[in-house]
């Protein structure tokens, strides 16, 4: 008849390990130490998805309460370049902040891109928070053999 006591002992060791998993992602989560300014202000990095198609690649990154115009976008080469300023509401100096995890500030993040993109089709939109950025591949130069001569 087989023993129990090896499942026991290995019961304690993953939960170990799964504790040590869940203290090594706080601690290196993105923004744990994102300024020394009080209340979450300073600079922050949305988080976001490149996603290559065929003909395109999109670009998401969840922004939640900037507007469209406080984005500054640009594409040089194969770089995806996101900066803006997400700026903290009015305080009451009267209210006591318990706890704060919103981010707010200043954000730049560059992307290095799957593929070339045609920077005169690009197409940007936000909306609900999400921003979304098509980029249309430039079409990839043919290659050409090239022939040495000799003598």
């Amino acid at each position: 008849m087989p023993s129990c006591r090896g499942k026991e002992k290995k019961r304690p060791v993953n939960e170990l390990r799964r504790e040590m998993d869940t203290t090594y992602a706080w601690l290196f989560r993105p923004n744990l130490f994102p300024s020394s300014h009080l209340l979450g202000e300073g600079k922050w990095d949305p988080i976001s998805d490149i996603i290559e198609g065929k003909k395109d690649i999109t670009f998401k990154a969840e922004i939640p309460g900037m507007e469209a115009k406080d984005f500054d976008i640009t594409v040089e080469g194969r770089l995806l370049t996101i900066r803006g300023e997400k700026r903290q509401e009015h305080k009451d100096k009267e209210e006591i902040y318990y706890r704060v995890e919103r981010s707010y500030g200043y954000f730049k993040r560059t992307f290095e891109l799957p593929a070339e993109v045609n920077p005169g089709d690009v197409d940007a939109r936000y909306k609900r928070g999400i921003l979304e950025i098509r980029l249309r591949k430039a079409k990839a130069s043919e290659m050409k053999r090239i022939r040495i001569r000799t003598g």
